[in-house]
């Protein structure tokens, strides 16, 4: 019987797309709360959207923010760039795992993303936060299920430490990037793998997870 191929699982910003500037910049015009880039950060410590759930909002009032947020979100992504390094990270991973996405950003510019950047062949699904549940645990749980593994055949490349807290939850092992939307030292509080400083090192850190 065929082995089946390993998974990977990225989150897209702060891993591959440089977006930080652009997602900050309008999360402050939506909420009057956000003031400085560490208020910002902050948010990540859990699945961004909580800040929303654990609010006053009526669910139409949290659809009108979500779609505001995006509204404004999607046409900036033009402007984003990919980070140095990714591209190839992606292109050698691809040959031999099954990549995927999974990420609190809706499909449609993550895909446009990919594209403009010729990586989109590479990813095997783009799980966006309009999918199913907001939630990554729940989004997680599915993969697991399409792709009949196990949580141990899976590992999950983040920046934050509430992705890597929502991976633990299902048994899958993250490793945390240092250069994206949260620090080390934040990182560090999740008890990821590894946690990698630069793109081309997740090729060894990735190689020595599945050897494990």
């Amino acid at each position: 019987m065929e082995k089946k191929r390993k998974i990977i699982l990225f989150d897209f910003d702060g891993v591959i797309a440089d977006s930080f500037s652009i997602a900050f910049e309008t999360n402050k015009i939506i909420d009057s709360k956000i003031v400085t880039e560490n208020d910002y950060r902050r948010l990540f410590n859990a699945n961004i959207n909580d800040w929303v759930k654990k609010s006053s909002y009526t669910e139409e009032e949290i659809k009108r923010i979500n779609d505001d947020f995006f509204a404004k979100y999607i046409p900036q992504m033009k402007k984003v760039k990919i980070f140095l390094g990714m591209k190839e990270v992606i292109v050698k991973l691809g040959k031999t795992c099954t990549l995927l996405i999974i990420s609190s950003t809706i499909i449609s510019p993550i895909r446009d993303f990919l594209e403009r950047n010729k990586i989109l062949s590479y990813f095997d699904n783009i799980v966006g936060s309009n999918f199913i549940d907001a939630n990554k645990t729940e989004r997680m749980k599915l993969v697991l299920k399409k792709y009949g593994v196990k949580p141990k055949d899976c590992v999950f490349v983040t920046d934050t430490l509430g992705d890597i807290r929502e991976a633990a939850s299902v048994g899958v092992k993250s490793i945390g990037v240092a250069w994206g939307f949260q620090g080390k030292e934040n990182l560090i509080k999740g008890d990821p793998f590894r946690i990698v400083d630069k793109p081309g090192d997740l090729l060894s850190v990735i190689t020595e997870y599945f050897r494990n």
